[in-house]
């Protein structure tokens, strides 16, 4: 059983103090096996892979939160009263998920082939309301950048402890920016490994307890190019 750490956060009022809890209350765990648990967040995830002169740049994140969280975290935030919420006004707030994330690496795991990639602090951050809907933008710089063209570049988005679920869109789930190489593209897909491990986890906990439990499973995008 994973154990939850206590954290003191800086409370400068109970907003804020709330939307930090909800976005790093999880602990997480250093297995890499799918997760049998209950979310109490839910985010849809859209990704481009960013690019630059030649280079492959990092990572550019949309993720969008569900009703419920977004209706907490912006309680107070319309200072105008005009019944929108302007990027101004959201501007605390997008700082304190920025903060909130840094201990949990974005939950953004980006490699080359099998070697983990590190990645630089997130830059262009803001966040939108838009259909009554709370979206977070931010762009993740790999540390050290590869060549645009570089062979074997994949990332994962998820949350190990499954306190946040993590979802790829329906619409649009991962793409390549400009200044992408021509004859790539991205491919996204479940490890074969983990979705055999997902089942022997369901089997067994079904035939131990019965009901429905929730198995999730953390998606792959990959960039494949084809080799000149």
């Amino acid at each position: 059983m994973m154990e939850r750490t206590q954290r003191s956060w800086p409370m400068r009022n109970l907003r804020a103090a709330l939307v930090l809890v909800a976005i790093s209350s999880a602990a997480l765990s250093t297995a890499t096996a799918p997760a049998i648990a209950h979310p109490h967040v839910w985010v849809s995830v859209q990704t481009t892979v960013a690019y630059d002169t030649g280079t492959l740049k990092g990572i550019t994140h949309r993720w969008t939160f569900d009703d419920m969280y977004t209706a907490m975290a912006i309680q107070g935030l319309d200072k105008n009263q005009d019944g929108k919420y302007d990027r101004e006004e959201l501007k605390e707030l997008a700082q304190v998920n920025i903060d909130g994330l840094k201990e949990f690496d974005y939950f953004t795991y980006a490699k080359l082939g099998e070697q983990e990639l590190k990645l630089a602090q997130p830059i262009d951050y803001w966040l939108e309301h838009k259909d009554g809907i709370l979206a977070l933008h931010f762009t993740l710089p790999l540390k050290d950048q590869l060549l645009a063209e570089a062979q074997g570049f994949n990332y994962q988005v998820y949350d190990p402890s499954y306190f946040i679920a993590f979802d790829l869109a329906e619409t649009d789930p991962a793409k390549l920016g400009s200044g992408a190489p021509e004859g790539c593209a991205v491919d996204v897909s479940v490890p074969q490994n983990d979705m055999e491990l997902a089942k022997d986890l369901s089997d067994s906990f079904l035939s131990q307890f019965g009901g429905d439990f929730g198995v999730t499973l953390a998606k792959t995008i990959a960039v494949k190019c084809a080799r000149t």
